[in-house]
């Protein structure tokens, strides 16, 4: 798929630097595509889009369509004449370095309800026009998401499992009354979802003029506190009263005694195949429209699935399952006319996996920083990297590179280094540089590894709640001349 040497940088759009709390779509993520230009960077690839629940965690969204309201640039609102300018000059100290999801939240639905509440009582014919052009054409999974926004917020953010009868199961009555009862509470997550869509396909199509392509990711797994299962409980392993049969999950490996119980809720794969595969379809063709290219996430999941019986207390009684495999990348190469993944395969890869990754002839990815527990047969080594694969320093459930040397083993220290050949203060730029060597057609390193961060600057640690999406990068890190030093490896490395 990807026949030409290119080079990315992993940082997801809260991570930017913003005077409002968190990263959006504002001048701050237009400053950043410019910086990738001078870097002579091709691809910016970031975490999924949308909106999230508990624990922040873009894996465990509300939504397998919408966006993340808090992403949006209020200055934009303002420009449109949607927001008066009093409305943002009314700042909260934020933090500069890190994202507090609770009060930004908060403060940011304020001036979103109040522009919509312009939006419904002005005059915006052109806006108007568009809107409704938006909502036409994102019916399929539009109404259902904004009615289960407006039923989440009514019912305290709860479970939609716990929701009161009618509602759980949409009793068609029920939600009829409801929807003409509280049209405007349902119209306001409609216009928040157009608002995202426009702001952000005009940063996608300022990125693309600039040679600049978004990578895009899709967790292979929906939420169980999600509008898609409450939409379509038929396309999901869940019993009479709405619960799981069984969820999602790994099992015990070398670095988990007990595995990990995900919980989300497993696909009835039966179902999607009879439906052929349409929600799917949607959701991949939706992905499409704001990003170029795909991580899909948990590949291995496609071809074999591990499944826990609910109620389980760790991940260790599960048991595998055969996945859609390669009918379902048939179905989605038909309508999509193209396979644009790349493929997740990392942790425990079955032979099957690697069988059906090279007969789609995805690329895979490899990660440095697995890669010096062994010896020189390792695959994660560059030397042994296909051409056909994305390589990475660490992704965002990594440490830092500099974070994981500072805890790595012994061994792992003293391989690296003798490895790398250099000295190892600058550790983290020389793995990235030592990516960049290889022979990998798509390189990728967090932005944070550029930047030589330690431990404290991780996006996630996986397994745990609370501490975990919120880094940010200052604005004075983004440089000129660092700029400069990404453009020369791409430079010396065939990469621009």
């Amino acid at each position: 798929m990807m026949k030409n040497r290119t080079s990315g940088i992993l940082l997801h759009i809260s991570s930017l630097p913003g005077k409002y709390g968190t990263g959006d779509m504002g001048s701050g993520a237009f400053e950043w595509v410019d910086f990738l230009e001078k870097a002579g960077v091709s691809y910016w690839q970031m975490l999924p889009l949308n909106p999230t629940g508990y624990g922040n965690s873009p894996y465990q969204g509300l939504s397998a369509f919408a966006g993340n309201p808090l992403f949006i640039d209020l200055d934009d609102l303002v420009h449109a004449g949607l927001l008066p300018r009093s409305e943002i000059e009314q700042l909260s100290r934020f933090p500069i370095q890190k994202v507090d999801f609770e009060r930004v939240n908060a403060w940011k639905d304020k001036r979103l309800s109040r522009a919509f509440e312009n939006f419904s009582n002005g005059e915006f014919p052109d806006l108007r026009a568009d809107f409704e052009m938006f909502c036409a054409d994102n019916r399929g999974w539009l109404n259902d998401f904004a009615v289960f926004m407006a039923l989440r917020i009514e019912h305290h953010l709860n479970s939609w499992s716990d929701w009161p009868e009618p509602f759980k199961t949409r009793e068609p009555l029920a939600i009829r009354k409801y929807q003409k009862q509280n049209s405007s509470k349902i119209f306001y997550h409609q216009f928040i979802q157009f608002i995202f869509d426009r702001q952000w396909k005009k940063l996608k199509s300022y990125a693309n003029q600039k040679g600049i392509h978004l990578i895009g990711d899709i967790p292979i797994y929906v939420g169980m506190n999600c509008a898609d299962v409450w939409a379509q409980p038929q396309l999901f392993q869940l019993d009479q009263n709405m619960q799981p049969t069984a969820v999602a999950g790994v099992p015990p490996d070398f670095f988990s005694e007990s595995g990990q119980l995900w919980g989300n809720p497993l696909y009835d794969w039966d179902a999607h195949c009879e439906e052929g595969y349409r929600w799917w379809k949607r959701r991949m063709r939706r992905a499409l429209e704001m990003v170029d290219l795909i991580r899909l996430d948990h590949f291995r999941g496609f071809a074999g699935y591990y499944s826990i019986p609910t109620g389980a207390d760790t991940a260790a009684g599960g048991q595998w399952i055969e996945g859609p495999g390669s009918k379902f990348f048939s179905a989605i190469k038909k309508d999509l006319r193209s396979l644009p993944f790349i493929a997740e395969d990392l942790g425990e890869i079955t032979p099957d996996v690697e069988a059906l990754r090279d007969q789609l002839k995805l690329p895979g990815m490899k990660i440095l920083q697995f890669a010096f527990g062994g010896d020189a047969s390792h695959t994660y080594l560059p030397h042994n990297y296909p051409a056909n694969c994305a390589a990475y320093t660490g992704t965002h459930d990594n440490n830092t590179s500099r974070g994981w040397f500072k805890d790595a083993t012994a061994h792992e220290k003293d391989f690296c280094a003798r490895y790398l050949g250099r000295h190892v203060r600058e550790i983290a730029r020389e793995m990235i540089r030592t990516v960049w060597q290889s022979p990998a057609n798509l390189t990728v390193a967090p932005l944070q590894d550029f930047l030589q961060l330690g431990a404290i600057a991780r996006m996630n640690t996986p397994s745990t709640v609370g501490n975990n999406w919120a880094w940010r990068v200052k604005p004075e890190a983004l440089t000129d001349s660092l700029s400069g030093w990404i453009r020369e490896i791409n430079t010396i490395y065939g990469r621009m």
